[in-house]
């Protein structure tokens, strides 16, 4: 039987994966509580607060900004707190129509972290630490 660290280390990076990949919420409600909380410190995101919101909003995003891949820059699992910390860059390009202004060509390489919180082996809370003016401007959307 795999230990409670590996249990929640390969849950939230199969979360991160789908999360990130725009699998939207029939994914990643695999890895998460019905309930699972969502807080980010971003303009962008201000008005999400679950989980399930937050996974139909990538799913959205990636289909006009294309081009996209994630680099893990780093991943540590605390087991006292029942959480795995991710950080990583974003990378994609506004070529697809919808959001904010017609495809604007521009790319955006942007970092940001995860805090996943777990309650038993599923995911009951996300935070994301990131800094969406940032994206909005090397997107041309500002």
């Amino acid at each position: 039987m795999a230990s409670t660290t590996e249990t929640i280390t390969d849950t939230a990076m199969n979360f991160f994966e789908a999360v990130d990949a725009g699998k939207g919420w029939e994914e990643c409600s695999k890895y998460c509580h019905p309930d699972a909380g969502f807080t980010a410190q971003a303009a962008a995101l201000a008005e999400i607060t679950t989980v399930e919101a937050y996974s139909e909003w990538m799913k959205g995003l990636l289909t006009f900004v294309t081009d996209t891949s994630y680099e893990i820059k780093g991943l540590g699992t605390d087991a006292q707190r029942n959480n795995i910390v991710v950080s990583a860059v974003f990378r994609g390009t506004h070529t697809g129509e919808g959001g904010p202004l017609p495809p604007t060509g521009k790319s955006t390489s942007t970092d940001y972290a995860y805090t996943i919180d777990f309650d038993g082996d599923r995911i009951s809370h996300v935070t994301k630490i990131w800094n969406s003016q940032y994206a909005v401007e090397e997107l041309g959307w500002a």
